[in-house]
């Protein structure tokens, strides 16, 4: 049986911290999201518990009846607890070494393996079709996990939002992108 997970990101928001809503134009990307996934049966839709996520896919659970399933290990990646004027940098880095840490966050190895664990989950229950909605981070690195040669300059091409199709068949996983930059709603 085919199983597809679509890893959604976020639509626009007005900031970092995780009580940050959507702005105007997320709102309507929101909406938007509804229709994109309009020819596509939904059984299963989880998010990230930061408001800018659950906020994301609120009128696709609306009309699809599903209810938002809440998971921690959907949040963004703490890079550390300190402000880290370079984090920039320090970010690029963490995508060469998989192991750096910075004081009060987590390496990128922790994080995906949080956020991999979600979607094995997902592969081994009886749905068919998840919507995952979570960060920019975090996703990038869900996706190296599958595909090694996702790195720090994929990361910079994310957009908002951003969806990512996820296949699994016969212990199979293939992934692409199936989200472009046509498809942003202009204010």
């Amino acid at each position: 049986m085919l199983k597809k997970i679509f890893i959604v990101r976020h639509c626009e928001a007005q900031g970092q911290p995780a009580e940050s809503p959507l702005t105007e134009k997320g709102l309507k990307q929101a909406e938007y999201l509804v229709d994109f996934f309009s020819n596509e049966k939904i059984d299963r839709i989880i998010s990230s518990p930061f408001l800018r996520a659950i906020q994301s896919v609120e009128p696709l659970s609306e009309k699809t009846n599903i209810k938002i399933e809440i998971d921690e290990r959907l949040s963004e990646r703490i890079l550390s607890t300190m402000d880290l004027p370079d984090w920039y940098e320090k970010l690029k880095a963490t995508f060469n070494d998989m192991e750096l840490k910075f004081e009060g966050g987590e390496s990128s190895q922790e994080a995906m393996n949080r956020i991999v664990n979600v979607a094995e989950e997902v592969f081994k229950r009886g749905t068919e079709n998840t919507v995952i909605v979570s960060h920019g981070n975090i996703i990038s690195l869900l996706l190296k996990n599958y595909h090694s040669d996702f790195d720090f300059e994929c990361w910079k091409n994310l957009i908002n939002p951003d969806i990512f199709q996820i296949n699994f068949i016969n212990n199979e996983v293939t992934l692409g992108r199936i989200w472009d930059e046509d498809k942003i709603i202009k204010i």
